[in-house]
């Protein structure tokens, strides 16, 4: 076989190696394997092209590119993966570059996603357990999202940062640490954007580490917003006297009164209460007792109040049970209050 089939003697050396008619997907540990004996390697990128049969390869040393090309320009046995013949030149890059997602610019701030749990089933305290075994952590802030429970955890630094995702990305919280009917939690690590989170007070979703004065939500710090589980392990309820309703595809007006009508079939109804929160209508409406909102709840879920689909009522169990009213008293309920 001629050598100038497989090298091009006029291109300029360069520590980067380019191979070619590469068998399908092959792995860096091949690539290292068939270059390893020629000097170091320090950057290859793999599975390159169309076809994904094209890689390239980076020496630490220009000299060592050289080594490599110029054996194989003049071995009578080719390059081979496989038994497959791999074809040899040099890049005309003189280095590779990786070019790193958002999520892989290093920060002192760890986007965490939790696996294999919901929100209810691992603390904020457990949290900051775990990643404080790491360095001094300043803050921290959950929320769910579609990729799951996820959390905000800001370090001092870019290295401790750094550290706490090399020890424990990839990793399952340790099991005494979850609640008995969890099997496993497993931690998946980016770096976030922010540098500084805004944490507005101290609950059981964010935590402020640097700042003892921040005012603290003490409903949410006893966890009386978190849903009890049932002996199944699934969420619960805390049922209260007051509900909560969501009212969904609002073509037509929702007043007082028309709630009251709706609501009131199922018992007394003591109070209403309408307010506009994230871009919606919602409502709170007070019973006398937790029987008869839990007997009104179960019949006017998923509950369209006009025909056609039109204002859909959600309903959930509020943390209040006596509202706070601040606003004219309509008869026997009210218009706005306190939430």
């Amino acid at each position: 076989m001629s050598s100038s089939s497989q090298f091009r003697y006029t291109q300029t050396p360069s520590k980067v190696v380019h191979l070619r008619n590469l068998p399908w997907e092959c792995v860096e540990e091949e690539l290292i394997e068939l270059c390893k004996r020629f000097g170091k390697i320090v950057n290859t990128k793999t599975n390159v092209g169309a076809n994904r049969n094209q890689a390239f390869l980076e020496f630490a040393e220009l000299n060592q590119a050289i080594s490599m090309v110029s054996y194989y320009a003049s071995s009578s046995e080719p390059a081979q993966i496989r038994g497959k013949t791999v074809y040899i030149q040099y890049s005309n890059r003189p280095e590779i570059v990786n070019n790193q997602s958002p999520g892989e610019v290093p920060g002192n701030v760890l986007l965490v996603t939790f696996e294999g749990v919901e929100s209810h089933h691992l603390s904020i305290d457990v949290i900051y357990l775990v990643f404080s075994a790491y360095g001094f952590v300043h803050k921290i802030a959950t929320f769910e999202k579609a990729a799951g429970f996820q959390a905000l955890v800001q370090f001092t630094d870019v290295d401790t940062a750094l550290a706490a995702r090399t020890a424990l990305d990839g990793r399952s919280i340790p099991k005494y640490l979850l609640p008995e009917h969890v099997d496993s939690c497993n931690l998946r690590m980016s770096y976030s954007a922010h540098t500084d989170l805004n944490i507005k007070f101290q609950s059981h979703r964010s935590r402020d580490y640097t700042n003892p004065y921040l005012p603290v939500n003490q409903t949410a710090m006893d966890g009386s917003m978190q849903p009890a589980l049932g002996a199944d392990g699934k969420r619960v309820e805390t049922q209260s006297n007051v509900l909560l309703a969501l009212i969904e595809n609002m073509q037509y007006a929702v007043t007082v009164d028309v709630l009251h009508t709706v609501f009131s079939a199922y018992g007394t109804v003591q109070k209403i209460a309408i307010f506009e929160k994230n871009g919606s209508t919602q409502a709170l409406i007070q019973f006398s007792d937790i029987p008869t909102a839990t007997i009104a709840k179960e019949a006017l879920e998923g509950h369209c109040i006009y025909d056609g689909g039109y204002c859909k009522l959600r309903l959930t169990y509020s943390r209040h049970t006596d509202l706070n009213v601040k606003v004219r008293k309509l008869g026997y309920f009210f218009e706005l209050c306190t939430v």
